[in-house]
């Protein structure tokens, strides 16, 4: 059995993109919050960990901290002809305090009520099911379930007496799964990978392809398979903040085969989560935060959309802030979008090297809603939402609200693409943005720094 074409993957098709930036301008120092990768590590004598989750909390390593970030002014570079609704970058904090759980509990109907007798106490009891959730489109998370559990995968690495546990996604018949690197890093010079597909407690060995740290992503194949179930790709870059989202993965690792389902919305987008553990760290940019729950085990897993479909892969969950307070309900995904981008690199067997240069802003991909909306001028690239403070970028005055078109004369249509440019450079580079700022077009020297450390 050959691999199926990656472009041959399955995705839905696009939608209408409306406004995914959610906030920022030039950065001040503030507390940083404390954010765990979401995958699961046991001890590698234990195949089936006891774990008490009325009050034991869970570790959470590596730790992933985010830039400070404050809210700023307006659109100051862009042209304002006219009056706007809101401004692009005091929406978040409103959004956020607003924001809440999608999919209310249906009524539950006494229909059939009968009485009976237990040890001598009368009790009322029902005969009917208990009604399911609903997403707003209508479908109920159950069949969402129905539909996406054959395409989820629980993984397990075991590696110089270690055990981590995170989650796949299969993207082709033939056994290619998709997952995040820190779930089988453990693996990469030694160890072996097994995965247990949802419903089945037989575990399958699986081999590594290729791997991608400076994205956190990894593609895996299960050995000697065919007819599997691949997952559907969505539109990450259609999401608005507020759509419904259901998060599905081995949380704590409890059961493989048998993958925990929590449900929420897009709290933001646009953002970028420095991950880290001991004396190594990445800066993960572009990423979907939600409040669905994610836990140690969801590593890897999907972030679906309110039809079922792919919009983002379940990677990271904040923890505490710097002052003690714990964070709560925040966690992040990889876009589809990115995913979808790496594919091809990671199916010839290609891994890169993450040599951790380090612009210095927070972009999201520019859409047809935010274009017509704040009036840009150009109707591709990447937009800066926030300029972080004594980066490279600060330094030569990048600006919020300008739109990345370009860098050292290699085109940018999207977020994605900026990443990808810059992965094989090193700090200490200068390279050459192309930006629009209103009406202008513009050519800075950014000389890049090094990603922030957790």
């Amino acid at each position: 059995m050959t691999d199926e074409p990656v472009d041959g993957i399955q995705r839905t098709p696009e939608e209408p993109v409306v406004d995914g930036v959610a906030d920022d301008g030039s950065t001040s120092t503030s507390p940083s919050a404390s954010i765990s990768d979401a995958r699961s590590e046991i001890d590698g004598d234990s195949i089936e960990p006891v774990v008490d989750v009325s009050g034991m909390p869970v570790p959470m390593e590596p730790t992933y901290v985010a830039p400070p970030i404050v809210d700023a002014v307006p659109l100051s570079s862009q042209p304002s002809p006219a009056p706007v609704k809101r401004t692009l970058w005091s929406t978040r904090l409103s959004l956020l305090l607003v924001a809440a759980l999608v999919g209310g509990l249906a009524g539950h109907y006494a229909s059939a009520t009968s009485s009976s007798k237990n040890g001598g106490v009368t009790i009322d009891a029902v005969t009917n099911k208990p009604g399911a959730a609903y997403l707003p489109n209508g479908m109920s998370i159950p069949k969402l379930i129905v539909k996406a559990l054959p395409s989820i995968v629980s993984i397990d690495v075991k590696a110089s007496g270690q055990e981590d546990q995170g989650t796949g996604m299969i993207i082709t018949k033939n056994g290619l799964v998709i997952t995040n690197n820190h779930v089988i890093a453990a693996a990469v010079s030694s160890g072996t990978i097994t995965v247990t597909r949802s419903g089945s407690t037989k575990a399958l060995p699986a081999t590594l392809i290729g791997t991608n740290p400076i994205d956190d992503v990894a593609l895996i194949r299960i050995n000697n398979v065919s007819g599997l179930k691949p997952v559907t790709f969505g539109n990450s870059n259609g999401l608005e903040v507020g759509d419904a989202v259901v998060a599905i993965g081995n949380a704590l690792g409890l059961a493989a085969g048998t993958p925990t389902v929590t449900s929420g919305i897009v709290s933001a987008l646009g953002r970028t989560v420095t991950a880290g553990g001991g004396s190594t760290s990445e800066t993960l940019t572009n990423m979907i935060q939600t409040d669905a729950a994610i836990n140690p085990g969801n590593s890897g897993g999907p972030l679906l959309d309110s039809n079922g479909d792919v919009v983002g892969m379940n990677t990271a969950v904040a923890g505490t802030l710097s002052d003690g307070t714990s964070a709560q309900n925040i966690g992040f995904a990889i876009p589809d979008a990115t995913i979808e981008s790496l594919l091809k690199q990671l199916k010839a067997g290609e891994s890169v090297v993450n040599h951790g240069a380090f612009i210095g802003v927070e972009i999201t991909t520019e859409t047809p809603s935010l274009q017509a909306e704040y009036h840009f001028t150009v109707s591709s690239g990447a937009v800066v939402m926030s300029v972080i403070s004594g980066t490279g970028a600060a330094t030569a005055g990048v600006k919020q609200g300008d739109i990345i078109v370009g860098i050292n004369h290699t085109s940018v249509a999207s977020a994605q693409d900026v990443g990808s440019i810059t992965s094989a450079l090193r700090p200490g580079d200068v390279i050459v943005l192309h930006v629009v700022r209103g009406s202008k077009h513009l050519n800075i020297n950014v000389t890049l720094g090094t990603e922030p450390k957790a």
